[in-house]
C-alpha cells in the first residue's frame, strides 16, 4: 500500500511511519513540525520508500498533490494541549477542524481506499461510567477536545455523505519514547521524567489516586493499522490499554520524591476506555503492559533531558487560565 501520515513527524506519527516502513508500505508525511520534530524520523529519513514534505495540512491547493495514488490516509496532524487551547482557541479550530476538512476534501478527490482519524478520548470530558464505551455523551471540557470532536463529525459525516471509507479510533493517554519534551505544561509523563532527571519532586496533582487508561504507543500505531486493514466505515472505536493506573502507582515504578500540588477542576478522576468493540469487530488488543511500558520509558529517560524543569510555581503559572475558566481556585 501506499500511505499517508498527516502529523507524521510527532509521536504517535513517527510511531506509526515505522511500523508502516516494517510491514513494508510505502509512506508520505505531511509536516509542518510545529509541534512534531523531524528529528523523530531520523531512523527512517534515508529509507527509499519515506518522503517526508514540510508543509501545513490546512493548504488544501498544497497539500491535494500529495494525496495522488494514496491507498491509504493517516490523519494524526493537531494541535494538542489544554492550556494552550483555552488561551488561544483560534489557532486549534483553525489546525484541528479547517486542517482536517482540508485533508478529507484531499482524500476524496483522490479516492483513497481508506481514511483513519486520530479522535481524542478528551471529547467524554467527565464520564458517567467506566469503562467508558464509545456511546458516552460527548462532554468537552476545553477548545482542544472540542475541536478534535468536531473534527471527529466531519471524518463521520465525509463518510456518510461522500462514500469516504472513514474510521475514527478515539486515543486515551499515550505515552511512550519520543513522546513531546518541549513547549508547554502537559501530559504527566514528560514532566515527570524531567523532574526526575533534574533530581526536583514530582508534582502530583491532587492525592495521586486519579487513574488513567496510559497506553503505550506502539499499541496504538498498531490500531491504526488494524482500521486500515478492515473493511469497517463508518464507525468510532476506543483505544485504550484494557486497565486504569493511579499516578501514585506511575510514581511508584518511577521513584523518587513527590510533592503535591491542588487537583484541576474540569479533570476526570479516571480514564479507563471500554475497548470491547474493537477488540470483537477489528480484532486488536493491546500487548504492553503498563509496568513494562514504563520500564520502556526509563531505559530511554535520556531523551527527555532537555525537556523543561517544572515546579509547583511555574505550574500554578502555566495553568492559572485553567482554574479561571474550568473552576473555581482552589
Amino acid at each position: 500500500m501506499r500511505c499517508l501520515i498527516t502529523g507524521g513527524a510527532g509521536f504517535i506519527g513517527s510511531h506509526l511511519a515505522e511500523r508502516l516502513i516494517s510491514d513494508g508500505q510505502e509512506i508520505v508525511i505531511l509536516d509542518n513540525v510545529s509541534t512534531g520534530r523531524m528529528d523523530n524520523l531520523k531512523d527512517l529519513s534515508r529509507h527509499s520508500k519515506i518522503d517526508i514534505v514540510n508543509v501545513d495540512i490546512v493548504d488544501f491547493s498544497e497539500i491535494q498533490q500529495y494525496f495522488e495514488n494514496v491507498d491509504w490516509v493517516f490523519h494524526l496532524a493537531a494541535l494538542a494541549d489544554i492550556v494552550p487551547s483555552i488561551v488561544h482557541p483560534m489557532p486549534y479550530h483553525h489546525s484541528n477542524v479547517d486542517g482536517t476538512i482540508a485533508v478529507l476534501e484531499a482524500a476524496r478527490k483522490a479516492k483513497v481506499k481508506r481514511f483513519v482519524y486520530a479522535a481524542s478520548s478528551s471529547c467524554y470530558g467527565i464520564p458517567d461510567v467506566y469503562p467508558t464505551p464509545e456511546t458516552a455523551p460527548i462532554r468537552p471540557m476545553y477548545p482542544y477536545a472540542l475541536t478534535k470532536n468536531v473534527g471527529e463529525q466531519y471524518v463521520l459525516h465525509w463518510n456518510q455523505l461522500y462514500n469516504l471509507p472513514c474510521v475514527s479510533l478515539r486515543l486515551f493517554n499515550v505515552y511512550g519514547p519520543r513522546a513531546r519534551t518541549t513547549g508547554t505544561y502537559g501530559a504527566v509523563f514528560g514532566v515527570f521524567l524531567a523532574q526526575k532527571l533534574a533530581g526536583k519532586p514530582l508534582t502530583v496533582v491532587g492525592d495521586g489516586t486519579q487513574t488513567r487508561d496510559f497506553t503505550y504507543v506502539t499499541d496504538v500505531a498498531d490500531a491504526f493499522v488494524k482500521a486500515a486493514e478492515s473493511d469497517i466505515t463508518g464507525e468510532v472505536f476506543n483505544v485504550g490499554s484494557g486497565g486504569t493506573y493511579s499516578v501514585n502507582e506511575l510514581v511508584g515504578y518511577l521513584g523518587g520524591t513527590v510533592e503535591y500540588i491542588p487537583k484541576r477542576p474540569g479533570e476526570p478522576d479516571c480514564t479507563f476506555a471500554d475497548i470491547s468493540k474493537i477488540t470483537h469487530q477489528l480484532g486488536w488488543a493491546p500487548k504492553m503492559s503498563f509496568k513494562n511500558g514504563v520500564k520502556k520509558i526509563l531505559e530511554r529517560i535520556d531523551d527527555w533531558r532537555d525537556a523543561p524543569v517544572w515546579d509547583r510555581n511555574t505550574i500554578a503559572e502555566a495553568t492559572k487560565d485553567w482554574f479561571k475558566y474550568l473552576g473555581k481556585d482552589t
